[in-house]
């Protein structure tokens, strides 16, 4: 156990860490208008992750601080969602109508759609809880599906690092950030005695982090293509204009 005043600290840091990590990746996009790079369905996998982690703690209170953190991670969430949408590409899936997922699922072209889906998935969970809410079982299985979300949060980046042979638009202190955080929120669930799920999913979310890592060291942060010729064709639009 830590020391109570160190414990207090590490509280306070698990508490708003987190959320904080997404704040450069937020003004990155602003300052660029364009959300080239960052996957948006990090904010999915957090979003449902940490609507389900606060059903779960109803069932099972642990660390208040852990509570805390998913609520002030969902509001980041949602407006780092709404900043990627507003600067989204304009060779995303749902500009040019080429998603291939079932139900175009999290690539709609509006805010709204997004927000509806997670108040129906909260609507869901509520029903869920209110039936199943004093079966064990249900807790725990509500704990690893909240925790195995989040685990795979560094997963699709990972997959869109793969895709696009760059982490351009991906910002450094972002992956810093995951793996400062996670490997400090591991030490943490092993040494508060955090339950169980915490503590699998934080190791498996950790070698991700490491993966991507190595991802950035091999492909680097070069510009993909598709921005490259986008950058050509808005110059050779601006020659036009001034002959």
């Amino acid at each position: 156990m830590f020391p109570s005043w160190l414990s207090i600290l590490a509280s306070i840091g698990m508490a708003v860490g987190p959320p904080l990590v997404y704040a450069d990746q937020a003004v990155s996009i602003i300052r660029k208008k364009d959300s080239t790079g960052f996957s948006r369905d990090i904010c999915a996998v957090l979003l449902f992750a940490n609507i389900t982690r606060c059903f779960f703690w109803l069932g099972n209170q642990f660390e208040f601080a852990l509570l805390l953190q998913s609520l002030l991670m969902i509001l980041a969430q949602l407006a780092l969602l709404y900043i990627c949408i507003l600067n989204r590409p304009p060779h995303s899936p749902e500009s040019i109508g080429t998603s291939t997922r079932p139900f175009s699922f999290w690539q709609w072209p509006t805010y709204t759609q997004h927000v509806e889906v997670l108040a129906g998935y909260i609507v869901c969970l509520t029903i869920l809880t209110l039936i199943f809410g004093r079966v064990d079982l249900f807790i725990s299985i509500l704990g690893y599906v909240a925790l195995g979300l989040e685990s795979t949060l560094p997963i699709p980046q990972m997959i869109s690092n793969f895709k696009h042979k760059t982490l351009y638009g991906f910002r450094s202190s972002t992956m810093l950030g995951w793996v400062g955080g996670d490997s400090f929120k591991t030490v943490y669930f092993f040494l508060q005695g955090s339950p169980l799920q915490f503590k699998v999913c934080a190791i498996f979310q950790l070698s991700i982090d490491f993966v991507i890592v190595a991802q950035r060291i091999f492909y680097g942060a070069a510009p993909p293509h598709a921005v490259l010729v986008e950058e050509d064709d808005l110059e050779q639009a601006l020659a036009l204009t001034e002959e």
